[in-house]
């Protein structure tokens, strides 16, 4: 794990989402942006997440923010991933995991007894000049959006 990226600009990298966009985040500026990097669609836990950021996304719009989840899946899963879960944000597709390694949210990980490299589920808030002021690594999901959302409301 790296030093804090708290203080730092946003990544200057084009992506696609689902909903057929092309997001930068260093380029949305003028809003807050919520960033949550999750290992996998269609897990539990990364679904709850999702419902969790769904629950509070009006609320997060209304203070002037957007949210964006992000994982290595394809944008095709990511489509159907939204659609099923009824997710009102979109998905950043980062398939070669260029946003993951400008986040440092790569890892080794275990899960029965294997290593494997994967995607350490974090969080960042990038405020409206573009700059991160606050992370959230190796995240619990329960509370976490809410956690989030308190923190949001403070800037």
């Amino acid at each position: 794990m790296s030093e804090t990226l708290v203080g730092q600009s946003a990544p200057d990298l084009a992506l696609e989402t689902t909903g057929g966009r092309t997001v930068n985040l260093s380029q949305l500026k003028g809003q807050s942006l919520i960033v949550y990097f999750y290992p996998k669609d269609n897990t539990p836990g990364c679904t709850q997440e999702g419902r969790d950021f769904t629950a509070l996304h009006k609320q997060v719009q209304a203070g002037g923010g957007e949210i964006f989840g992000v994982s290595k899946d394809s944008l095709k899963s990511h489509e159907n991933f939204k659609s099923k879960q009824k997710y009102t944000f979109d998905l950043i597709s980062d398939p070669d995991g260029k946003l993951c390694h400008a986040f440092d949210v790569i890892k080794e990980k275990s899960f029965m007894g294997k290593s494997y490299i994967g995607i350490d589920r974090s969080t960042f808030v990038i405020d409206k000049s573009g700059t991160i002021v606050k992370e959230w690594r190796s995240v619990k999901v329960k509370g976490h959006a809410q956690e989030v959302l308190d923190f949001l409301k403070t800037l």
